[in-house]
């Protein structure tokens, strides 16, 4: 007789994510329910999320994904909960490794891993890039999203282990996207920095705008070894010092048109 396992919900938030949303859900289509929080996308998001599950929210996020990932917790109905992004696979190893937890616990109440990120989908070895732990599983009453903005995170109550395997981040398949995508963020970023002291964010500009992006640069490519990726190591390392950069210099731009008004 087959032990019978807790159920399990996968929680997802979506804007236009038609290029990814396919691969994400055909790896955790054998989950017992699917969430999905969507920000009103424009593009083939919704039809292809439809041929997976009817649990669609559509929620207009306003930058505040705190409140769309808490929108997608309170409406799953399992026990646990699988926290993941549109850009994200779930291996066969991890999918084992969540099976047994849903069969035994062992006292825990939520789970790490680590993320292995692909950049151009690459899988970026070196770079420091994947040594980051994220909180991914968990009971549905042990935890709920904090933060404010696009900085948020899962406030855990109870014991959390760890899970032995990681799973697949696809963030950004060109460069085209991961400027897209960090020029939106970026200016989010930007006005966030505005509600937190002014005074001292203005005497950090100069270290931030001159200094920074090149120590940035520096630690991933030098002392965290994305030159070990070749060519495309460069890249990355490059393209991340900038992103520190345009958000400094997009909040340069808030407070100096302020000044001018």
């Amino acid at each position: 007789m087959q032990e019978k396992r807790a159920k399990l919900s996968v929680v997802l938030m979506t804007k236009n994510e038609e290029d990814k949303i396919g691969d994400c859900l055909e790896k955790i289509k054998w989950a017992d329910e699917i969430v999905i929080v969507d920000d009103y996308s424009n593009d083939r998001t919704i039809d292809i999320a439809r041929q997976y599950t009817d649990k669609i929210i559509l929620h207009k996020s306003m930058d505040n994904h705190d409140r769309q990932w808490n929108i997608g917790i309170e409406n799953a109905t399992c026990e646990w909960i699988l926290h993941i992004d549109a850009d994200e696979v779930v291996p066969v190893a991890l999918r084992k490794r969540i099976e047994e937890i849903l069969l035994d616990s062992k006292g825990y109440d939520a789970f790490r891993l680590i993320r292995r990120n692909y950049f151009l989908r690459h899988w970026m070895k070196y770079g420091g890039w994947t040594t980051q732990s994220h909180l991914i599983l968990f009971k549905k009453n042990s935890a709920r999203c904090i933060g404010r903005g696009i900085h948020v995170k899962l406030d855990v109550k109870g014991k959390t282990g760890k899970i032995d395997t990681h799973i697949e981040h696809y963030p950004f398949k060109s460069i085209y996207q991961f400027i897209q995508r960090q020029n939106h963020y970026s200016s989010a970023e930007a006005l966030e920095m505005l509600t937190e002291d002014s005074s001292n964010k203005i005497k950090e500009l100069n270290y931030n705008l001159y200094i920074k992006p090149l120590k940035l640069f520096l630690k991933m490519f030098v002392k965290k070894r994305a030159y070990r990726e070749g060519m495309l190591g460069f890249i990355f390392a490059s393209l991340y010092a900038w992103v520190h950069f345009l958000k400094w210099a997009k909040y340069w731009e808030i407070v100096n048109n302020k000044r001018l008004v």
